[in-house]
């Protein structure tokens, strides 16, 4: 596979565009009423004075969207999102132009064709969090060892789902020639597979970001030659059948508010049609499709059904082999949101056959 991928990255702004310069010395709630009219706010002293604004708009939208529900807080989260995307920071010679802001890797590694540009505040703020996380790695206690997600890679933040596919994965008594692992992220079930005796494990991802970080991370653990990497949708063009693939789909539908640009969270509705209809031609007769799942789109009233029952029903191609699921486990007591529907939550990892 070639390599030479474009990476992606925020946007950044190179346009001319009106600003309203900001600085601490400054009322708080001028900053608040120009992003309200849709005017972009630059931070000119310090780095924490774009924190100060974004702590002031969080207070604005949510006094401005108190509905505590599932549905209510996307909404609320989508409203910060756009006004918050108008508070911007300046880039020259891959720094920030604050004062006091920090060190962040990314602005060398991703931003070399370009020396000065506007981008939004928020996304600094994704882009400092990234990099700590690259730096220092991120626990997976299936795997006794760290990952190190790459920029704009996903990585997971609850692991129930990898307990229940790795005690899956003991009982498995099927062929370990080679498995598919369909979205691959920073590559922790391609790990936990690894780790279980897979000999190959054919990767996939259409986020090139995934690709490029999993290429690296494999080298300096020196098993390149056990993993190939695809760049694509799905199943990204291959053409070789497996005993074993496993996907860890999205588990929310798409909302029109939108918050599923993120299509590691949030799938379409032509997602799992088309999944499954690549499936059927990637497996084996005797092979097993393995699905990592959730029913928080039940629980939380987002749908009501679930798109891998609706396959084994109504699909024609697969039929349950077995189900295993789990309680998911309660939410820190320090977050503030309001998490309730976990009690009712459970990951499932599905096993289909082929009919």
């Amino acid at each position: 596979m070639d390599y030479n991928l474009v990476l992606n990255r925020p946007e950044p702004i190179v346009s001319a565009i009106e600003v309203i310069s900001f600085t601490k010395k400054m009322v708080l709630q001028t900053a608040i009423d120009e992003l309200v009219e849709g005017r972009h706010v630059l931070i000119k002293d310090f780095y924490s004075s774009g924190l100060l604004v974004l702590g002031e708009l969080k207070h604005y939208v949510r006094n401005r969207h108190p509905d505590d529900s599932y549905q209510g807080q996307r909404k609320s989260r989508a409203a910060f999102r756009e006004l918050a995307n108008r508070l911007l920071l300046q880039v020259k010679g891959n720094k920030l132009m604050v004062r006091k802001a920090p060190d962040i890797g990314w602005l060398k590694l991703l931003y070399t064709d370009i020396d000065e540009f506007l981008i939004p505040f928020s996304q600094v703020q994704g882009l400092n969090s990234a990099w700590q996380w690259f730096q220092k790695g991120i626990s997976i206690p299936v795997l006794k060892d760290k990952v190190f997600p790459f920029y704009g890679t996903y990585f997971p933040t609850r692991f129930e789902h990898l307990e229940v596919f790795e005690k899956w994965l003991k009982k498995y008594d099927g062929s370990r020639a080679a498995a598919i692992d369909v979205g691959v992220g920073s590559g922790v079930i391609t790990y936990q597979l690894l780790n279980h005796g897979f000999a190959k494990v054919y990767a996939t991802d259409s986020n090139p970001n995934a690709i490029y970080g999993m290429k690296e991370a494999l080298a300096k653990k020196n098993v390149t030659s056990q993993v190939e990497l695809w760049l694509g949708d799905l199943f990204a063009g291959g053409n070789l059948q497996t005993d074993l693939i496993v996907f860890n789909p999205p588990w929310l539908p798409l909302a029109n508010d939108n918050e599923g640009i993120d299509k590691a969270i949030y799938y379409d509705k032509e997602l799992f049609p088309r999944f499954f209809a690549e499936a059927a031609k990637y497996l084996k007769p005797d092979g097993r499709l393995v699905l990592l799942f959730s029913n928080l789109a039940q629980v939380t009233q987002l749908t009501k059904t679930n798109p891998i029952e609706e396959e084994v029903e109504h699909g024609g191609r697969f039929r349950k082999d077995s189900l295993i699921w789990s309680n998911v486990k309660a939410a820190s007591p320090k977050t503030r949101r309001n998490q309730n529907w976990r009690e009712d939550e459970r990951v499932e990892l599905w096993v289909l056959k082929l009919i």
